[in-house]
């Protein structure tokens, strides 16, 4: 069901359009982590190394596929706040014939590249072949990862966080049975973790383009809409593009990252595999709010309604941080029984590592869920330089430093100190560019 984020109760409004959204982040979470479990529990410590070194990789697509989620989502939310329906259904066949060529040329990429990928962020000979299985299966479901995005980025843009929701809880529960499936009873081991992601993957983006296709001709416009717009598609690159740098050099940067902490050996690798995937679920969650943010930000710029954008970023902030104490005091105390989830007899390093890392960033989940809803409302609002201003921050500082105190008597623990200190450095700039906006004024005046 479409839903105007224009009217009504600002926070009542946004809660209403998120709390889905947070569901959905929960079913999303379990279809990241359904790999990482199952080959930690059923095949090993050595196999859950591998699919966690796999999932750095795997972030440079995703991040391309995000990047048209967020060009489609903005734009469409901003023609939708403005009533102009004929030019949205033009926006998102533009944007799913500009996705499919992208996405063409990621697997031709992929399918070349990988293991020359795998070999410089030198992965273990003996993770090597298993990371490399895993990856060439992923690269094949590329189509359904892009426009399972970009299908979800239309239902966000219409105002209807319940329809993705029901699509993931859906997918992500058959994922599990279908990863436990093919590795016990069929015996496929990494394989099977890779093809049940394939499978049901490929099945919730036929099921979610076909909603979106049905919901799209239920729109009425004044006149029939072009298959594609060169302006429309440069108006979507100017969000896409940005929000692919970001998410590619975030992604990037993770595999300069992961290069250094595989220097450690198989047991940090493993325990910060775990670690990383809990610390994912939360970062995650914050940042799919944040795009709750950004499609609420940008109907309501698309409708003119500018004071309503600050009483969406302190609803918004209100709302992460919530969120935030119930997770920091779990993974802070509890880190330790979080990380069995996903090693089975774990060695002593292994759990060292991942309770050391949790302890270090989940005290500040506060700073950075701030600045990921800062971040949503520049992106809605398009001052996507501002947002990849305080991002590409983020990426240096975090970088620069692991590589750097890595090296020094901290050893692994100068990684993990690494996050907090680009966290906080990036948040203080997205605030800042924030209370720089349009909105600010308009609402002192509505005040």
């Amino acid at each position: 069901m479409n839903k105007d984020l224009t009217v009504g109760r600002p926070e009542t409004v946004l809660w209403r359009f998120c709390l889905p959204l947070f569901g959905s982040i929960l079913f999303q979470q379990l279809y990241n982590i359904a790999d990482s479990l199952v080959a930690g529990k059923f095949i090993g410590e050595e196999a859950l190394a591998a699919v966690g070194n796999s999932y750095e990789v795997t972030l440079i697509f995703l991040a391309f596929a995000f990047g048209c989620n967020m060009g489609c989502s903005v734009v469409v939310s901003q023609l939708f706040g403005a009533r102009e329906y004929g030019k949205m259904k033009t926006a998102v066949s533009t944007a799913c014939i500009a996705s499919a060529l992208l996405c063409g040329a990621l697997m031709l990429g992929g399918i070349l590249g990988c293991g020359g990928l795998l070999r410089l962020i030198r992965t273990p000979e003996e993770a090597f072949a298993a990371s490399k299985l895993y990856l060439d299966i992923y690269i094949w479901g590329l189509p359904f990862v892009f426009f399972y995005n970009i299908a979800t980025g239309v239902f966000s843009a219409l105002g209807d966080s319940r329809t993705p929701f029901l699509f993931l809880a859906a997918s992500s529960t058959a994922n599990i049975a279908v990863d436990i499936l093919f590795v016990t009873a069929f015996d496929m081991g990494v394989a099977g973790v890779a093809w049940a992601t394939f499978l049901c993957q490929g099945i919730s983006c036929i099921l979610a383009v076909g909603v979106v296709c049905a919901r799209l001709r239920k729109v009425e416009s004044p006149e029939p809409a072009p298959v594609f717009s060169p302006l429309l598609l440069k108006k979507i690159a100017v969000i896409a593009v940005p929000s692919i740098l970001q998410q590619s050099f975030i992604s990037v940067g993770n595999i300069i990252l992961q290069g250094v902490i595989n220097g450690f050996g198989t047991g940090v690798m493993a325990g910060y595999s775990a670690g990383v995937k809990l610390n994912n679920l939360v970062i995650t969650s914050f940042t799919t709010l944040a795009n709750g943010v950004s499609n609420y930000t940008a109907q309501n710029i698309g409708a003119q309604k500018l004071p309503r954008v600050r009483a969406g970023f302190r609803a918004g902030v209100k709302l992460v941080w919530l969120l935030s104490l119930p997770l920091f005091l779990l993974y802070f105390f509890a880190g330790r029984h979080m990380l069995s989830l996903f090693l089975e007899s774990p060695t002593e390093d292994a759990l060292r590592t991942g309770v050391a890392y949790l302890r270090i960033l989940s005290p500040f989940y506060f700073v950075v869920s701030a600045k990921l809803v800062a971040d949503g409302v520049l992106r809605g609002s398009g001052r996507m330089l501002h947002f990849m201003a305080s991002t590409f921050t983020d990426l240096i500082l975090r970088v620069v430093l692991a590589t750097l105190l890595a090296r020094t008597a901290l050893e692994s623990l100068g990684i993990w100190c690494s996050w907090p200190i680009g966290w906080t450095t990036a948040s203080a700039m997205s605030v800042f560019f924030y209370g720089t906006g349009p909105w600010k004024r308009a609402g002192d005046e509505a005040e």
